[in-house]
């Protein structure tokens, strides 16, 4: 079967397509033969090295790509009583997702509703639970919260901003281009900056007569962190949940009461699906809301796995206006 895997550290460059065997799923894992893989800027992360040393995420080399995928199952450890052989699933945080087959733990494999399609399915896994534990657990939020979005447009952000808006917030959201800028606003954004024009924490304290917002979601990192912890009111809350311009390094703590005694934190979504319970929890909410239309997403664009240099350079260089996607035994 095809994989995608780094024999080295590295950019895109180092990503290879090899023939490997097809994995034998464990007693409590299933076989799923992948219709699509999804495409994380996790991938990014890890394929450069940037978690080589998490003990949370641990990347040993030769390492096989990919944290989320959807398919069919082929079959079944003999543990296994959640799933079984031919149901359509979805799922996340496994590792090895990018290939054809992928051998994974059941309770990480969502049942896919009729009505719900692979592309659909697989744009609530990795996107849709970490915009859920960011809205409702990192820093939660409510009808009296301003919270700033940044890459309000991409494939988490989309989905952060509706959920923000369910709950009631007043949502602030940075985005690159005037594109994008319509995609934030016809998914709820208040208010949109275009931080390529504009300095964004200017705005965001223009905007709020010199308050700040509640909670700032930063996906970028290095180039937003000091701007995103100054558009805070004093003792808000900075939630770092990605690092797309690049690993903050060095970094003086005296700038958070610098900032008003500002909190920051710097999750993984790991830590906030622990069990088996908590990680269908969010899955079936999000499933739940997309049917019934309250959330909706967009597949961005979908390239073979031989084009998988094309796909993560479509992320570093924040081009996606959605979800990305491998394709490889497609809807079937």
């Amino acid at each position: 079967m095809r994989a995608l895997e780094v024999l080295e550290f590295g950019g895109p460059e180092m990503l290879q397509v090899r023939d490997v065997p097809v994995p034998e799923p464990g007693d409590d894992e299933v076989l799923v033969k992948t219709a699509y893989a999804g495409v994380n800027f996790t991938d990014i992360y890890r394929a450069r090295g940037d978690y080589k040393d998490s003990p949370t995420y641990p990347t040993p080399l030769p390492y096989r790509l990919g944290v989320e995928g959807c398919g069919w199952i082929e079959a079944a450890g003999k543990d296994v009583t959640q799933v079984k052989e031919g149901d359509r699933v979805a799922f996340t945080r496994v590792h090895g997702s990018q290939a054809d087959y992928a051998a994974i733990p059941a309770i990480r494999a969502t049942k896919l509703p009729d009505d719900v399609s692979f592309q659909q399915g697989i744009a609530v896994m990795s996107h849709g639970i970490t915009a859920h534990y960011l809205a409702h657990d990192a820093y939660p939020i409510d009808n009296t919260s301003k919270c700033l979005i940044h890459a309000a447009a991409g494939g988490v952000g989309q989905i952060l901003v509706q959920l923000a808006k369910k709950q009631g917030a007043e949502v602030f959201a940075t985005v690159g281009s005037a594109e994008k800028v319509e995609i934030a606003k016809s998914r709820g954004a208040d208010h949109v900056i275009e931080y390529s024009e504009v300095n964004f924490r200017d705005e965001v304290m223009r905007l709020t007569d010199g308050g700040g917002v509640d909670v700032v979601y930063d996906s970028v990192g290095k180039d937003t962190l000091i701007k995103s912890l100054n558009s805070l009111r004093k003792r808000g809350y900075c939630v770092l949940y990605g690092h797309a311009s690049g690993k903050v390094e060095n970094f003086d703590l005296l700038e958070l009461a610098e900032a008003g005694s500002v909190f920051i934190t710097r999750p993984h979504l790991q830590h906030y699906v622990p069990t088996e319970e908590a990680y269908q929890a969010r899955a079936q909410d999000l499933l739940n809301w997309l049917r019934d239309g309250s959330i909706q997403v967009t597949i961005d664009k979908i390239y073979p796995l031989e084009q998988a240099a094309d796909a993560v350079g479509r992320l570093i260089n924040r081009q996606s206006k959605g979800k990305i996607l491998y394709e490889l035994a497609g809807e079937g």
